[in-house]
């Protein structure tokens, strides 16, 4: 009872100084909760950019394609056609990017026959919401084959796949229990969605603060308690045995270019590996965005072959 006594009204200063720690304490992790969920909060709603462009003066007679996702609602996406009954290119842009930086990147593509579809996901270009860097986006991924497959200019059975950071990681998400695709490109791919929130808590400056990031992934995972059983996508790596896949390691930056080797290192066969030294293909200059275009360009047509009859 004496030392409850002198913990409500403490005379002694030890007991002050260690009631004033303890004071410290508490406003230091309740500051360093309420930053955390405020930086949580500005990762999972990025700020988004347009991606309009004007569909009868686009070169390469895209398509306007709508389709709906589960729980998600509709989505749009640009389909430039190929040859009939060609593969078809998915690319699924980065965190905080849009359909409307790989313009080129589809030209490229289109250039070489292949069919190519770019879409938004949630909470980037013109669609509202929030991202789950990479959980439910999966799923628009898989509603976007699904409504491509059952068109008659395609082959529904052959779709490739190209991803960035969150694109990435939707990409080898939906490519470990969909056949259909045949061929993957993952550029800065991540093992769990958290590793991308601790690249955003360090991006922000405020990656040194103690115990920063972790309440990050905390608050995080509470948001999308939904996912609190999914294990790492390394874990399935062994299902993409027999499918080509490309590894993109950018040396600028370091932290996911990591995780990606470890992906790497861990996938089986066929795999390869590229090692660049910048990253983001939307913001790189236009000498390195061609050399880019190409290497990703002489992937497909050496693992996934634009094959198909002329469209009509």
């Amino acid at each position: 009872m004496q030392i409850l006594f002198e913990l409500r009204y403490p005379t002694r200063w030890y007991t002050k100084l260690l009631m004033a720690l303890l004071a410290l304490v508490f406003f230091a992790v309740l500051a360093t909760t309420a930053i955390a969920g405020f930086l949580v909060y500005r990762i999972v709603k990025p700020q988004r950019t347009s991606s309009e462009i004007n569909m009868a003066s686009f070169p390469g007679r895209p398509d306007a394609v709508e389709f709906e996702v589960p729980g998600l609602g509709k989505r749009e996406g640009w389909f430039f056609p190929g040859l009939r009954g060609a593969p078809t290119i998915i690319l699924c842009h980065g965190y905080e990017s849009s359909r409307g930086e790989l313009l080129t990147l589809v030209s490229a593509l289109q250039d070489h026959q292949y069919n190519v579809f770019a879409f938004d996901f949630a909470a980037h270009g013109g669609n509202a919401g929030l991202t789950t860097l990479g959980y439910r986006e999966a799923d628009e991924l898989r509603a976007a084959i699904d409504v491509l497959a059952a068109r008659n200019d395609v082959d529904p059975e052959r779709f490739g796949v190209w991803g960035y950071n969150l694109g990435a990681y939707a990409a080898l998400r939906e490519a470990e229990s969909d056949k259909r695709v045949r061929a993957l490109v993952l550029d800065s791919v991540y093992d769990e969605p958290k590793q991308m929130v601790k690249v955003g808590v360090e991006r922000n400056g405020l990656g040194g603060f103690p115990f920063m990031v972790r309440s990050a992934e905390l608050s995080f995972e509470y948001l999308n308690y939904a996912h609190r059983d999914d294990p790492p996508l390394s874990r399935k790596l062994i299902t993409l045995a027999g499918v080509p896949t490309l590894f993109i390691q950018a040396l600028d930056d370091p932290e996911l270019a990591s995780i990606t080797r470890q992906m790497f290192i861990k996938a089986p066969e066929p795999r390869e590996q590229a090692i660049i030294a910048h990253g983001n293909f939307a913001s790189l200059n236009d000498e390195d965005k061609r050399m880019y275009e190409n290497r990703i360009v002489s992937f497909f047509l050496l693992k996934l072959p634009a094959t198909g009859k002329p469209a009509h």
